[in-house]
């Protein structure tokens, strides 16, 4: 076990990298490449400046399969008469509920929970407070609560929680989450977990007993789970292991990696815990094949990239990964959420050009 001191450090290190992905979100608005009004509110001002075009393509290509993912998850719940839950793990600063609530599926979420360390809480607690249009998104003024000394907040369905997910679920997420009497989670509706870029950093054991407490907690009820991992893997060849010595000499490591060494183990990330079906796509193969003709061509004229080669080897050391978990006493639609998942938009043979 790390000493406090080299543990605080250690915690540090992965909430910078939050830092770091929302400075690059930031990056790929200004450029054009993704809608999102609001995150600059969560950027502080030293974060400001523009980030390569590979950085750009790259959080470019993340969002769109995330969004394309929570989009199809929200329209099978309303398909079904029901709002839906998300929960997200780890969500530092991520503007989804917002670009939700102020999108096409406005008014479809019956809970919208973001997860991350106190220290991360608090300071996105104190954004929101002072964003009037953040606020006015959540609801009225006083329907807004700040909890806990100003960790935790609390609106009629955002809700933030500080918690460390490393710890026994039942111990942080159960009182927070499931409590008898205050429950914010119903295991009757559709409810849709995201981890990005979280469980790679937790021991494989962790993140195990994470999913599984979800597991046992919907297992109770008729509602769909599923599930949306986005993490590096294959860390085992030679860029694999550069990628992983850069992040060991900005303090991070990445136990959670280890037992993924190629995309096809990344499934198991939710076959071990049941779920009927689960399917993982590198960042690289989505680029390729599930980004459409019209919007490839757009993000091509933006700016020039020259790094073909090496944007190709980052993004085949990314995935996103998703399943579906279905109670078997559930009257849920079977086949809908089974084929719910990224569809393909152009066929291999018409992918991009290494050129463009």
């Amino acid at each position: 076990m790390l000493p406090q001191s080299n543990a605080r450090d250690a915690d540090s290190a992965i909430r910078q990298t939050d830092t770091d992905a929302a400075g690059a979100r930031l990056s790929s608005v200004q450029k054009g490449y993704l809608p999102d009004s609001f995150v600059k509110a969560f950027v502080p001002r030293a974060h400001l400046q523009a980030r390569p075009p590979l950085i750009n393509v790259g959080t470019y290509v993340r969002s769109e399969g995330i969004d394309e993912l929570v989009g199809g998850w929200l329209d099978l719940a309303e398909q079904e008469g029901k709002k839906a839950q998300i929960v997200s793990m780890g969500a530092g600063s991520d503007t989804r509920f917002w670009r939700i609530e102020t999108g096409p599926r406005k008014g479809r979420l019956a809970a919208y929970i973001e997860v991350d360390f106190a220290e991360v809480t608090t300071k996105k607690a104190m954004a929101i407070k002072k964003s009037k249009d953040l606020c006015g998104i959540l609801g009225q003024s006083e329907d807004i609560k700040l909890e806990s000394g100003g960790i935790a907040l609390h609106s009629p369905i955002y809700h933030l929680i500080p918690a460390d997910l490393r710890l026994p679920p039942a111990a942080t997420l159960g009182p927070a989450l499931a409590a008898s009497d205050s429950s914010l989670l119903s295991p009757n509706l559709p409810t849709l977990l995201l981890w990005e870029c979280v469980l790679v950093y937790m021991s494989p054991e962790a993140s195990f007993s994470l999913i599984q407490w979800f597991v046992e907690y919907f297992s109770h009820g008729t509602g769909p789970l599923g599930g949306i991992v986005y993490e590096m893997f294959g860390l085992s060849d030679s860029f694999g292991r550069v990628m992983h010595e850069n992040l060991k000499a900005r303090g991070v490591s990445l136990p959670g990696a280890v037992p993924y060494p190629d995309v096809a183990s990344l499934p198991n990330r939710f076959l071990q815990h049941g779920f009927t079906m689960a399917h993982a796509l590198t960042l690289r193969d989505i680029r390729r094949t599930y980004i459409s003709s019209s919007e490839a061509e757009r993000i091509s004229t933006l700016e020039m990239l020259d790094e073909i080669e090496e944007l190709e080897l980052v993004l085949g050391h990314y995935a996103i990964t998703w399943g579906v978990r279905l109670v078997e006493s559930s009257n849920s639609l079977k086949a809908p959420w089974t084929e719910w998942g990224l569809k393909q938009k152009r066929n291999p043979g018409n992918s991009l050009r290494e050129d463009e």
